[in-house]
């Protein structure tokens, strides 16, 4: 069962057995910015982009794999809470909460080279090589026009018909949405077409609970994924997690080879 609205999804063994789940091995582990708020996360071109979040604290970030050192860093103005990222045409577009203005970046340099708006809240941002597409925390994700930021149409997110709320970080990989179910473990592959869930990911027990400080608290959850394309990699972490990791999905059931 899932949880969605803090209730479980009330759904039969055999309608749980017919929808797709996927746990995961860790291939490979990687040191986190445990003060880093993870909003956003790309991987191109060897490297991480990270946006994060808090007032006050809130970044775009180039950090290095391996080492997780941050390469630069371009501070966002204290009355700004940063959220998704997504790299569209060589530049780099980021998201803030509550303010519904985001802002458009040269990726080498990090200069400003314009801001847009939008008319909710700012979560999660990714593309589909056409569009953008946006989370706001409910069970909406939005299509934008990458140019222009005007809205062109949006997608209800639903599994066995319920609707799935608390979007949150997105990934568009392979003809599919991978967003993060905020609160939860779980991460939702989406069709872009329907706004059906096709699988779960479920991440329980990645952070070991020794690997986190003594400060964690309710807020600090899985948040963040990226995928390289070219090696086939996909990495994920969490807000203020000591680290990061690299990850193969397992079949639990109703995968068909």
């Amino acid at each position: 069962m899932f949880w969605f609205y803090g209730q479980k999804a009330q759904t039969s063994p055999e309608q749980q057995s017919q929808m797709p789940v996927y746990s995961y091995r860790v291939v490979q582990t990687y040191p986190h910015d445990p003060e880093a708020f993870t909003q956003g996360l790309i991987y191109h071109d060897g490297v991480l982009y990270e946006g994060t979040g808090l007032r006050g604290k809130s970044s775009l970030r180039r950090v290095e794999l391996a080492t997780g050192k941050v390469l630069q860093l371009h501070p966002l103005n204290r009355r700004y809470f940063g959220e998704g990222i997504t790299l569209w045409q060589n530049r780099i577009i980021q998201l803030t909460w509550t303010s519904r203005t985001g802002f458009v970046y040269h990726p080498e340099t990090f200069e400003k080279l314009r801001e847009f708006t939008y008319r909710t809240e700012g979560w999660g941002l990714t593309h589909d090589t056409k569009h953008l597409i946006m989370s706001d925390g409910t069970d909406t994700l939005y299509f934008l026009e990458p140019d222009t930021f005007q809205e062109i149409g949006s997608i209800q997110v639903q599994y066995q018909d319920k609707p799935v709320t608390n979007l949150n970080e997105l990934e568009y990989i392979n003809g599919e949405i991978f967003a993060n179910v905020w609160q939860t473990d779980l991460i939702a592959r989406i069709s872009p077409q329907t706004g059906r869930v096709l699988s779960w990911i479920d991440l329980t027990g990645l952070l070991e609970t020794q690997s986190r400080p003594s400060s964690y608290g309710s807020e600090d959850v899985l948040n963040g994924i990226a995928y390289d394309e070219i090696e086939d990699r996909l990495f994920v972490t969490g807000k203020l997690w000591p680290k990061l990791f690299e990850i193969k999905l397992v079949p639990l059931r109703g995968i068909k080879n």
